[in-house]
């Protein structure tokens, strides 16, 4: 996919949940994490078995791979890491839902980032 690469390995992954930034959302969780240096933005996607059998998590990982390199790929900044999880309506949401659902994300991650800036 242009403009985003994929997050190869577990341990990224981890990172993300450790020391990124999160938001949870109807529809996914995003977690953003800065890997500190200027390589091209990277995504990771995740669908747990709680979201039902082998179809349905495929095809929220798909929906998901589609919205971010929609909203990502322009957007994504410079060394950053995103991982979007899939959650249990993801594939209950239409496509405009789940647009709005990755733009409130973003807004809250970024006033998150802002915020944490601006109290150190």
């Amino acid at each position: 996919m242009p403009g985003l690469a994929t997050i190869p390995k577990r341990r990224d992954f981890l990172l993300a949940t450790a020391k990124g930034r999160r938001s949870a959302v109807s529809g996914l969780v995003l977690q953003i994490v800065d890997r500190g240096d200027d390589a091209p933005p990277r995504l990771g996607i995740t669908a747990s078995r709680k979201i039902g059998n082998a179809v349905s998590r495929n095809r929220a990982k798909r929906r998901l791979r589609a919205l971010a390199q929609n909203m990502l790929g322009k957007d994504g900044q410079q060394g950053h890491d995103y991982v979007l999880i899939a959650r249990h309506n993801t594939n209950m949401l239409s496509w405009p839902e789940l647009e709005g659902a990755l733009a409130l994300a973003l807004d809250r991650v970024k006033a998150s980032a802002a915020n944490h800036q601006g109290n150190t």
